[in-house]
């Protein structure tokens, strides 16, 4: 037998304009979108329904693992509080990102990720989790063991997204030693001795790997169907070998130049709801305002707040005048959906999911009342 929930007196945010009417829900699909009230059903109140979000790249799993330096927490009890945090946020599909590439100066030892997706994917099977998760692996293609870290993913199906990074000094986000420095010498309360050992051989792991391990991932992730992207390219040359890489998002880039022309060609630019919400980068790089008033700003990710992801879009609907709610919606929906091939959710139109949530906003940061993965409500 047939289950269906109606949500009525509904603010519905549609790709392009929004309608107030009512919702039917049958078998945890939209079987119906109509205009006007309806006496049946839950009834909203004129609140928003939007799509349940959908994240792309955050990093707000590594907090919770690993909530001070040096300490790891239990893997299953880190992930469901990750988890609980995103739902809350209106997120309903998020890719966890998980570092690939690290050596004695930091990051996660080999396996270590690898523990980590086991603990997501069991706590998946036990129906530990609210929101569905995918994985993104950020590979650092400048470190000698970004491979071995890869090919620990071989044949995980949750893999749907990676990143080709390289945080080396000089190099796309750290093009300048004085970020470079900010970010690992004077936060690691390193010596200049010790800081200039540690800078040569950096350089030297990205000259001798980068580019081999660059067109190797990509050349994989080409023949699994795993979506590619590039992260804080700053040149148009950076832009060229992320053409060449098959890459579809373009993750924070540095500069305006690079930017443009990555949405030029087709590539999704994403930037940090969080660089919205604060109206800077926190890195010092361009502001993702900026972006979106050029008209090149596609994609939003919450990186390290997961509630900005839900808060930034109302923003930019209220201060940009060429962005609409529908649009600003869009760029936490629908676009990052379709560029990661998610082509069953990320809208409200009738056979796709019924990944939705209600918000209320009268003004300010907007709440989350309720949220349904699927149909079935999650919080």
């Amino acid at each position: 037998m047939s289950k269906e929930t109606v949500f009525s007196n509904a603010r519905i945010v549609l790709e392009d304009d929004i309608l107030a009417g009512s919702i039917l829900i049958r078998d945890g699909k939209i079987a119906d979108i109509s205009e006007g009230s309806s006496v049946a059903g839950e009834d909203f109140e004129g609140d928003y329904v939007i799509p349940g979000l959908v994240e792309l790249h955050t990093d707000h799993l590594e907090g919770h693992y690993q909530p001070r330096p040096g300490i790891r927490w239990n893997k299953t009890a880190a992930v469901q509080a990750h988890d609980a945090q995103i739902v809350t946020s209106g997120i309903t599909t998020v890719f966890d990102c998980l570092r690939m590439g690290a050596d004695e100066d930091g990051g996660f030892e080999h396996g270590e990720m690898r523990e980590m997706a086991d603990a997501i994917q069991s706590a998946e099977k036990e129906g530990r989790l609210r929101a569905e998760h995918l994985l993104h692996l950020r590979c650092e293609v400048s470190a000698d063991n970004v491979l071995e870290h890869f090919a620990d993913f071989e044949n995980d199906r949750h893999v749907r997204l990676v990143s080709l990074m390289d945080h080396a000094p000089g190099q796309r986000q750290f093009q300048t030693m004085d970020q470079y420095i900010f970010y690992y010498q004077k936060k690691r309360g390193l010596s200049d001795e010790v800081f200039a050992r540690f800078v040569a051989k950096r350089q030297a792991e990205s000259a001798r790997n980068s580019t081999p391990h660059r067109n190797a991932i990509a050349k994989v992730c080409a023949e699994r169907g795993i979506t590619v992207a590039s992260h804080d390219d700053a040149t148009l040359s950076h832009v060229g070998e992320a053409i060449d890489n098959g890459v579809r998002l373009a993750e924070f880039p540095t500069s305006f130049d690079a930017a443009r022309a990555s949405h030029e060609h087709g590539m999704s630019v994403l930037m940090g709801a969080p660089n919205i919400v604060r109206g800077k980068s926190h890195s010092g790089n361009i502001a993702a305002r900026d972006l979106a008033e050029m008209g090149v700003l596609d994609v939003l990710s919450s990186d390290y707040v997961p509630l900005s992801l839900l808060h930034a879009p109302f923003i930019l609907a209220d201060e940009v005048e060429s962005i609409t709610l529908p649009k600003a919606i869009a760029m936490v929906t629908s676009t990052p959906a379709r560029t990661v091939s998610l082509d069953d959710r990320g809208r409200i139109a009738t056979g796709l999911r019924a990944d939705l949530v209600r918000v209320h906003r009268a003004h300010g940061v907007p709440v989350t009342r309720s949220v349904w993965r699927q149909g079935r409500r999650v919080a």
